[in-house]
């Protein structure tokens, strides 16, 4: 019983430390996004605003076709999504020396 409650921590541990966010330490992510799903635009809340060595890429989920690639100068940004169709599209939060600190997901429906 000892040991399967050790194993059990032990799993916990490692996983909680795998979705730490590897510039701030913490598991507290440095993109808010909303609203997800979105309709007709999406809001990117950057909380670490006062570096200027990011950028904000997004892809459609599925085709890998590039959506956007904008340098973030900004605590918050809306994109409108015209030109987006239905479905999954992923964002990276990207360091100028092309190092992705930050990945996430949202859909658009429509």
């Amino acid at each position: 019983m000892k040991l399967l409650l050790s194993i059990g921590l032990l799993v916990l541990s490692l996983s909680l430390k795998a979705q730490q966010n590897p510039i701030v330490g913490t598991t507290e992510k440095l993109v808010k996004l909303y609203p997800n799903p979105a309709v007709s635009y999406v809001v990117f809340e950057l909380k670490n605003a006062g570096r200027k060595d990011l950028s904000l890429q997004v892809y459609n989920g599925i085709l890998g076709k590039k959506m956007i690639d904008t340098k973030l100068n900004l605590e918050r940004i809306t994109f409108s999504l015209n030109e987006f169709t239905r479905g999954i599209y992923v964002y990276h939060l990207v360091e100028s020396s092309g190092k992705i600190i930050e990945s996430g997901k949202f859909q658009v429906t429509k």
